[in-house]
């Protein structure tokens, strides 16, 4: 098996009609997938179980946990090319909040 078919088998794929994503460590119950079946390895005729696409419309989001975005782009910016969208999350939002506490404490000034 080659480097990059181990390395896309854990890829998780989403369908560009619905926002479903296919993940291999859970399968498809809906179609009768078992868990860590690879997209690869899915039947032509498989179809989204949420608005029935066919599979050539998904996109490969990569594995879980991963950042996002395409892997040659990942160095550029100030790090934040290379946080998970969980990360990100913590960090746009711990921001704001940071910023209305600030707003709220310019109350307190006379």
């Amino acid at each position: 098996m080659s480097e990059q078919a181990v390395e896309n088998a854990l890829d998780r794929y989403e369908c560009r009609a619905c926002g479903y994503i296919y993940e291999p460590l859970k399968g498809d119950d809906k179609n009768d997938i078992s868990p860590e079946t690879s997209f690869e390895d899915l039947p032509f005729k498989w179809r989204c179980p949420v608005c029935a696409a066919p599979k050539k419309a998904f996109t490969n989001v990569g594995p879980e946990g991963q950042a996002s975005g395409f892997k040659e782009n990942l160095g550029y910016g100030f790090g934040v090319n290379q946080l998970t969208p969980g990360q990100k999350n913590i960090l746009i939002f711990g921001a704001l909040a940071v910023g209305f506490l600030f707003f709220l404490s310019l109350y307190g000034l006379n």
